[in-house]
Parts: C-alpha cells; sequence; structure tokens
C-alpha cells in the first residue's frame, strides 16, 4: 500500500499555472478560488497570529475553555454563520452553507491546554494557574492546540469571504478537551460524537484535521493513510497477596515480587509476541502503588498503565495477552490479580482511498518535496472517534524553524516546548484547499 502511495507522489503532474497539482482539470472560476484562498492566507497570516498568541497567553484545561469557546463563537458569528455552543460542555460548532449545493465537509480543531508551567522565554507566555485532578498547576499551550485553532479561524474567515462560490457547506468544529476530561467527566470528541455533532444539523460526508508538530519543519505536511496514530486504552491490575510482617515473607504472599514478575512478564507481549514488523504496539506501565512501611508486606499493590497499538486486531490481542499474563503470573505466585481495561481512544484510521484522492491537493499546497509519507505514531488522537463514523483524513504540519534539528528542539507536552509561528500558514492554505478541492471534485463527480 505505501508503494503505491511513494509512486502516486512522483508520478502525478503539476498543473504550473498556478502551481496547483490535482487529479481533474479544473474550470478557470475553480483554479480563481483556490488561488484566491491562497491569496487571502497569506494577507491573513498576521491575524492569525495574532488570534495564536492571545490563546496561548490564555490557555484553558478540558472542559473549562470557556474564555477560548467565547472569543471563537464571537469569530464565527461576525463571519455570518450560524453558531452552537455549549456543544460537550464548551465545544463551538459554525455551520457555513456555501451558494452552490455541493457535500458537506467538517473541519476540526482542538482547543485545550495542558497542566504544564511554560518554561519559554515569550511575550505572551502562559502565567495561567489552574487546579487539575486536586492540584495546584500551571496551564500550557504546550501541544499546539492554539495554533489549531488559529488556523481553523483564519480557514473559516477565508471560507466565509467566497460563501456565494462555495459548492457546499463547511461544518467547523471547535473541539474542548482532546487531552482528556477531569475525573468522573466525560468529554472531547466522544461527547461531541455523542451529543450529535455529525448527525444533528447538516450531516458532513468528510472530517479533515490537522496538528502542528513542533519536530517538523516548517513547510511540510506528513501523512500516513490507514493507522496514522495508536489506539490508547488504560489498564489497572489490582495484585492481591496476604499481608505479614516483613520478616516472614513465607507467611504470606507477597503482592509486591508478583507484580514485579508482572511488569517483566508484560514486556514479552511486546518483545516476543507481538508481530512488530506488522505494526508498532506498546505496554507502560505508568504507575504502582503498594505499602505503607518498610517491614510490612502489604495485602495488595496497583498497576496502572497505558496499550497502545496502530490496528484494531492488534489491540484485541494485546488485551488478550495482557490479561492472560497478570492473571496467571499472580496464580503461579499464590496471589490473585484483577484486571481491567478501560478504552480510551480509537486508532486514529486516515480513509485510503480518500487520502489518495487529497494527495495531490496536499502536494499543491506545500510542493511535492514538501508532502511526506510517514510512519505511523503510538500517541494517540480523538479525531479518531469522528473517524470511526464517516471518511477522515488526519495530517501534520510543520512547526520547526528551518534549519533546526529534531533531537535539537523541545517536543510535544513539555515547559520548553515552541512553535515557529510561520508554520500556521500552511496549515491555514491547507484546510482551505481540502475543502475546495473536495467540494469541487465532488461536483465534477
Amino acid at each position: 500500500m505505501k508503494q503505491s502511495y511513494t509512486f502516486l507522489q512522483q508520478a502525478l503532474p503539476l498543473c504550473l499555472g498556478l502551481g496547483l497539482l490535482i487529479l481533474a482539470p479544473v474550470t478557470a472560476q475553480d483554479a480563481k478560488l483556490l488561488a484566491r484562498a491562497h491569496t487571502m492566507a497569506d494577507k491573513l497570516e498576521p491575524k492569525v497570529i495574532e488570534w495564536r498568541r492571545d490563546f496561548h497567553q490564555h490557555p484553558e484545561l478540558g472542559n473549562r475553555e470557556t474564555r477560548t469557546a467565547k472569543k471563537i463563537a464571537a469569530h464565527l458569528k461576525a463571519l455570518g454563520m450560524e453558531v452552537q455552543t455549549g456543544v460537550a460542555h464548551t465545544g463551538v460548532v459554525g455551520i457555513l452553507k456555501g451558494g452552490k449545493p455541493g457535500p458537506v465537509v467538517a473541519l476540526r480543531a482542538d482547543i485545550d491546554g495542558l497542566p504544564v508551567t511554560e518554561r519559554v522565554d515569550l511575550p505572551f507566555a502562559s502565567k495561567a494557574k489552574s487546579t487539575y485532578n486536586g492540584q495546584k498547576v500551571g496551564v500550557m499551550h504546550a501541544c499546539g492546540h492554539d495554533t489549531h485553532i488559529a488556523m481553523l479561524m483564519g480557514a473559516a474567515e477565508i471560507l466565509a469571504g467566497m460563501q456565494k462560490d462555495l459548492k457546499g457547506t463547511v461544518k467547523f468544529i471547535f473541539q474542548p478537551a482532546e487531552e482528556g476530561s477531569p475525573i468522573g467527566e466525560e468529554g472531547g470528541a466522544a461527547l461531541m460524537v455523542k451529543e450529535g455533532v455529525l448527525d444533528k444539523g447538516p450531516k458532513p460526508e468528510v472530517i479533515f484535521g490537522l496538528h502542528i508538530n513542533s519536530q517538523t519543519e516548517v513547510g511540510t505536511i506528513k501523512y500516513t493513510p490507514e493507522g496514522t496514530m495508536a489506539s490508547a486504552d488504560i489498564f489497572r491490575i489490582k495484585v492481591k497477596g496476604k499481608q505479614v510482617h516483613g520478616a516472614y515473607p513465607w507467611s504470606g504472599v507477597d503482592p509486591i515480587v508478583v507484580s514485579a514478575q508482572i511488569i517483566n512478564g508484560l514486556q514479552t507481549i511486546i518483545s516476543r509476541q507481538t508481530e512488530l514488523p506488522e505494526a508498532a504496539a506498546v505496554i507502560t506501565v505508568g504507575s504502582i502503588h503498594g505499602g505503607v512501611r518498610n517491614n510490612i508486606i502489604p495485602e495488595e499493590v496497583l498497576l496502572e498503565g497505558t496499550i497502545r497499538a496502530l490496528n484494531v486486531d492488534m489491540q484485541k490481542k494485546l488485551h488478550e495477552k495482557l490479561t492472560l499474563t497478570a492473571t496467571k503470573i499472580a496464580e503461579s505466585g499464590g496471589a490473585v490479580a484483577e484486571v481491567q481495561i478501560i478504552p480510551q481512544t480509537p486508532v486514529t484510521y486516515n480513509d485510503p482511498k480518500l487520502t489518495e484522492k487529497m494527495l495531490p491537493t496536499l502536494q499543491a499546497v506545500a510542493g511535492p518535496d514538501k508532502v511526506v509519507l510517514a510512519k505511523a505514531v503510538t500517541g494517540a488522537e480523538d479525531f479518531a472517534f469522528y473517524q470511526e463514523k464517516i471518511p477522515g483524513l488526519f495530517l501534520f504540519v510543520g512547526g520547526m524553524a528551518k534549519g533546526k534539528k529534531p533531537e535539537e528542539v523541545a517536543p510535544h507536552h513539555t515547559p520548553d516546548f515552541f512553535i515557529d509561528e510561520s508554520g500556521m500558514k500552511l496549515g491555514v492554505k491547507t484546510l482551505t484547499s481540502l475543502t475546495l478541492n473536495y467540494m469541487e471534485s465532488k461536483g465534477k463527480k
């Protein structure tokens, strides 16, 4: 499959007049529309940067993005859109009905920040504080969601400016809580889907989303057909033993030793029982809790961690093997293991036909040499919940300054995370071009 995409990258012709790469000839009017959108994106760049800096300076945690949502809604209303607020707590949805009949296209941006204290020396650095799971924390847009909001707001302004020429409807989805909801609350894409964002009102037939990346050079687009980001499931293993004095371990059952054996056993699932050439997979134990005193063997230990897979079959196998490994190792040591697996996020799956169809658009926007067929990653994205319902395409755009190397810059979710704002213009152009070209292709069909 990947070889065919590489061939497609090399073989498709360029339409030199506008530098646009297309699967079928466009009319003069359609070509003018695309050129107009790109010109508008160039002129709008300072405003997009201004929006991004405002959101960066005032980040809000998941399900608490009230200021952010208010600013987004005001912008969409000023563009003359039908606007829905309070979707999945703080989500905002804007509906732009074009002047001509055509498909409904959804565009999505996530809007929440993270419980991270910013360390970057910027005039618009975040000083925000909040409470996360009962702890006082700093708040930062440490994953680039501020840029996602600004880019989609820019795309909204451009598309609204050519409303009468649009061959269809655009649904702008500004989604809260992509990074997860507070304990005990629902949120994110799963709740938006549950509340009908893809069913109520105009029903989109496709959805596009993108993520800026601090370790990808500005001007670059990365894409992966099929599984592009992993599923993410939480597991909890409660190991029950028999409490006893630490001086007499033979009189009880030590759940700490059993837990250590289980942790080692879980790693053999990946290294010895999983077909890694098929796709990457990860099992990580992230926390261990047990015991209160140095000379008391406790009654139980709690292990918590994450399971990552890049296809549904592998995900199912990992669940089964984790349960079997934990329970049998505990049994061999005279203990009992209670395993709980909590599904969190499905595989982010780029529809292959949609990916192939829109690849020429990406090459037209960035240039063929700047559109990179990338390997899948084991991070997770709740954009996957939309893709379970309708075909979707999720992309990465570069946010690393030119001349830098990935190992030299801070990764996402860290206090030193930094984005080169010049990368946002490509994101705006990508969102608008995907929308216009998809509408045009459906009209031809």
